[in-house]
């Protein structure tokens, strides 16, 4: 029974802690991105600094790590900008 719960233990020490610090937890978003009101696939939180959480970004005019086309149609992910409760769901 000790060997079953320390299993446990150390599962659930993996999921919460150590998951997200490898990116198993986080929503890719790529490609041609369209701007939506409702049934988005992201929230997004618009912010200057410290854009090192899921679905916060910071827009910039050089020195980016991606880059993404907004379009309005033929799509391959919709997004909101929020002011809170970013990520995804």
């Amino acid at each position: 029974m000790k060997t079953r719960t320390k299993m446990k233990n150390a599962i659930t020490v993996f999921i919460f802690l150590l998951a997200p610090a490898y990116g198993m937890c986080q929503c890719e978003v790529y490609g041609k991105i369209k701007v939506v009101d409702s049934f988005e696939d992201v929230r997004i939180k618009r912010v200057d600094s410290f854009s090192d959480k899921e679905g916060r970004w910071e827009m910039v005019d050089s020195f980016e790590d991606y880059k993404i086309k907004f379009v309005d149609s033929f799509e391959d992910f919709k997004i909101k900008f929020v002011d809170s409760f970013e990520g995804c769901d």
